[in-house]
């Protein structure tokens, strides 16, 4: 009988699922399913309803099962990887309030002031969280709750973030593990507790209404009978603890040990490396979150990488190698014309009311391939400057693990590894949060078997480079990077009251 563990990751646009084989952590097939957010929402909400991952994962699940042709009896255990930060509010028969705000709602940023205040300001905030409070955290959605929607509000019974809901929707268990609580802006990530402070400057009485804290390695529990059926599978399956996208990225990438570093190309960017201690940033622009193995992940994001690429592709009505033949067509530098890429506001550097500028356009530059190397040059730019501080910090990247959708693109990895200054690789398995869940859904099974193993013994076993995609960085087209590098920091540092502005007006005026 085959050993089976699933691994699915609730993404902002769509969910995937991978069924992956225990003995050799080898993918036997996988399934995914698109869907968008709630539209024509105000400027700076972004929405959806949990119902929407739930029924995508559902579906998934079901296709993989059939393609991997899984028996119900092979299926041992389930991980599951859920976008970070997001507010799932639930009344006390378990019901969803209303729709979840989603870590990239940057329309709290009042509601970060007021807490941030509350805990005496930014160097007693860090003091007691080790974290600013940013708006894509889920705290101040919860204050923005209390103050924007207070019929809601006296219904809320439970806190639960994404991936949280999708584990209480299969055992009916309302826990949350420490890595993704550490995005909340709730917990004291040094200690590992819920932080009383932060609490209080929410609702004294918020405490009862989040959920026991759980180790990395413990299950959540069993699947219900009702959703065994429903998927096909045995009520004995196993559900791990889980975690946010970002760790079970860590875990999918064999980022499990210091040293490693991994930088995630989607919908947002994100880049960090596993510490056996909290890295605690005194400007607060690195997370120092907890990881999902029981020790910590400073991490840097960026709210905008393929939203910018994207948008970008889509203006211009390009496949992605056209794309990709364009970008190759233009210089590195892209004729010096620069883009902010603060399509969705920006949360490193917190800039929430930001917006998408090209710096540099003249009769050569004011072309679709000239914008869209830019694109691609100025995101890669935003992550760079927290991977910069991260340096700042102590951390010493020797290689960067690609993952992400715009990890697939061959002139993409070089403009990273040019930018970055460090060699780029890519991972046999792209699908790095999705291969996370289910290997640390196997690491807890085997623990509960009795065994005695750690997560780097599997992860060393199973994760494996993709032995062509070593990406070496040019050193003349480092230096270029660096220069637009301090213009793109400038003209983001220049740009804050005004984007303050714009902001106001388009509330005001569209």
């Amino acid at each position: 009988m085959r050993k089976l563990f699933i691994g699915i990751d609730s993404g902002t646009q769509s969910t995937k699922v991978l069924i992956v084989d225990g003995r050799n952590g080898r993918v036997l097939a996988g399934s995914a399913e698109s869907y968008d957010l709630i539209p024509n929402l105000p400027p700076g909400a972004k929405e959806q309803h949990p119902t929407t991952w739930r029924d995508a994962t559902a579906k998934a699940i079901r296709k993989a099962l059939q393609l991997a042709k899984a028996k119900r009896e092979d299926v041992k255990a389930i991980g599951i990887s859920g976008q970070q930060h997001g507010f799932v509010p639930l009344d006390q028969k378990g019901e969803v309030i209303r729709p979840a705000k989603l870590w990239c709602d940057t329309s709290t940023a009042a509601e970060c002031e007021e807490m941030t205040t509350a805990l005496g300001g930014p160097k007693k905030t860090l003091r007691q969280l080790g974290n600013a409070i940013l708006p894509g955290f889920t705290a101040p959605k919860i204050l923005w709750l209390k103050k924007h929607e207070p019929k809601h509000y006296r219904r809320l019974a439970s806190v639960l973030l994404p991936h949280d809901y999708l584990n209480f929707w299969l055992t009916g268990n309302q826990v949350m593990e420490y890595g993704d609580a550490s995005g909340t802006a709730l917990l004291d990530v040094q200690k590992r507790r819920w932080s009383r402070p932060a609490i209080e400057a929410i609702d004294p009485d918020l405490e009862a209404k989040l959920p026991q804290l759980i180790g990395s390695d413990q299950p959540v529990g069993s699947l219900r009978p009702e959703i065994a059926e429903e998927l096909g599978l045995d009520p004995e399956v196993m559900v791990s603890a889980g975690g946010g996208d970002n760790m079970m990225g860590a875990i999918g990438t064999g980022n499990t040990r210091e040293g490693v570093v991994t930088a995630s190309f989607g919908t947002s960017g994100t880049i960090y490396a596993c510490s056996e201690k909290p890295v605690i940033d005194p400007k607060g622009e690195i997370a120092a979150f907890c990881d999902s193995t029981n020790r910590w992940l400073p991490l840097l994001c960026t709210m905008n990488v393929t939203v910018a690429t994207e948008a970008v592709r889509h203006c211009f009505n390009w496949s992605h190698a056209k794309m990709e033949t364009a970008i190759k067509k233009v210089p590195p530098g892209a004729g010096g014309l620069c883009l902010l890429p603060y399509l969705e506001g920006e949360r490193t550097p917190n800039i929430p009311e930001g917006t998408g500028v090209f710096l540099g356009i003249n009769d050569r530059t004011c072309h679709p391939a000239y914008m869209a190397r830019a694109a691609m040059e100025g995101v890669t730019l935003g992550m760079n400057y927290g991977l910069r501080r991260l340096i700042d910090l102590g951390l010493q990247p020797s290689q960067i693990r690609a993952t992400g959708g715009g990890s697939k693109s061959k002139v993409w990895r070089q403009i990273m590894a040019d930018i970055f200054q460090t060699e780029v690789v890519t991972l046999k398995v792209t699908e790095g949060a999705a291969y996370g869940a289910a290997l640390q859904a196997l690491w807890t099974w085997r623990r509960q078997q009795g065994e005695d193993i750690s997560i780097q013994e599997i992860t060393d076993r199973f994760v494996q480079l993709k032995g062509a995609d070593h990406t070496k960085p040019n050193p003349e087209r480092a230096a270029l990077y660096e220069k637009l590098q301090a213009v793109q920091n400038q003209t983001a540092s220049g740009l804050r009251e005004v984007f303050k502005e714009h902001r106001q007006l388009l509330a005001d005026h569209f």
